[in-house]
């Protein structure tokens, strides 16, 4: 992987240094004024209505108690590209530039997402890996073109050595260029709190994921690296705060470290996720050294936000206040998701 890594790197150097500077041309590609946004978004089962045999999706077809049919995917894909739509909008008028995403079924379904009238014209063009989860649930990353450009991507299976039979989502590394700079992206959806274990997986999803941004970090210690997901862990437990080393604040993290950009607004008891009354944020983004203060040249992180626009909300019932997801039980309620998005700002 460090071979690949160093290739991708220099590509990205060589073509940084070989664009034209302070040209009119540039100005919209390198652009000092401008904002960029980077939204995290869990979809919350986005199964298309098909069975695949190959996956344990029965839950959602016609013939389940569900009855997922055309009529309530196509709901789901009216809410999710609302959402979407909305992202990023008040601050970037082209809206996110980029939007990792979390359970999806399959390509198909970001490709119908992605065509939806209500994000149709931002183009947005996909990465996705189909992976070895049993339920077929795989991360994504959609990314508008004229703000990003992908240069390569990869996904690095999760490889547990105690129990090697055990299957979860990849790590996707998507490196690309935004605003003339290289950028690396991992998204990553770790393993849910089910299960005596549970912890211990995501620890070791996060040395996993710690692993592959040391190595970009040893190919080049400036590089630009955003690791996305939902986590299922809050800034705060030992996967994120010991394993990632990802800090709290920007002047403690050293060079080569990781910044927590959602942990202060953890520490101020908002979430992106809720669980018997109790507020999570799972969905987080973390920057590395090279995105925080001003001693470096480029885009910088400048704040982070938790979409929670009153919408979103349950209005009444047992779960009023919680996010409006698509079902209680098997009672469709055509909400969004179980998950808020989560979205940084780069200038």
């Amino acid at each position: 992987m460090k071979d690949k890594l160093i290739i991708i790197t220099l590509s990205l150097l060589l073509w940084g240094c070989n664009q034209p500077q302070n040209t009119t041309a540039q100005n919209t590609e390198n652009n000092n004024d401008k904002t960029y946004a980077i939204a995290f978004y869990n979809l919350e089962n986005l199964f298309d209505t098909e069975r695949d045999t190959s996956i344990n999706d029965s839950e959602y077809t016609p013939q389940s108690a569900k009855q997922w049919d055309k009529e309530k995917y196509n709901k789901k894909l009216d809410n999710l590209s609302y959402v979407i739509s909305l992202l990023g909008k008040d601050k970037c008028a082209e809206g996110a530039a980029i939007v990792g995403v979390a359970e999806v079924e399959n390509k198909k379904v970001l490709q119908d997402l992605a065509n939806h009238s209500n994000i149709a014209t931002i183009n947005y063009q996909i990465v996705h890996y189909d992976s070895p989860d049993p339920r077929g649930i795989d991360v994504g990353f959609l990314y508008n073109p004229k703000l990003f450009k992908v240069i390569s991507s990869e996904r690095h299976k999760f490889s547990y050595p105690s129990n090697t039979r055990y299957n979860t989502r990849d790590i996707l590394l998507v490196n690309g260029t935004m605003n003339g700079e290289a950028f690396h992206i991992l998204v990553n959806h770790w393993p849910s709190r089910r299960g005596e274990n549970s912890e211990e997986l995501r620890i070791h999803a996060a040395k996993q994921c710690k692993s592959i941004s040391d190595s970009i970090y040893r190919t080049n210690n400036n590089a630009k690296i955003i690791i996305m997901g939902d986590l299922n862990d809050n800034p705060t437990n030992t996967s994120c705060r010991t394993i990632l080393k990802a800090k709290q604040h920007q002047k403690d993290v050293k060079k080569g470290g990781l910044y927590n950009t959602m942990w202060n607004l953890y520490a101020e008891g908002l979430g992106s996720a809720r669980y018997r009354n109790t507020w999570d944020l799972f969905d987080q983004i973390i920057v590395s050294e090279s995105l925080t203060g001003n001693k470096q040249a480029g885009l910088k992180f400048q704040e982070a936000e938790i979409f929670n626009k009153d919408f979103l909300f349950q209005q009444s019932g047992q779960y009023k206040g919680h996010p409006l997801r698509t079902f209680s039980g098997n009672t469709f309620l055509n909400g969004y998701s179980d998950h808020f998005p989560t979205i940084i700002y780069l200038k």
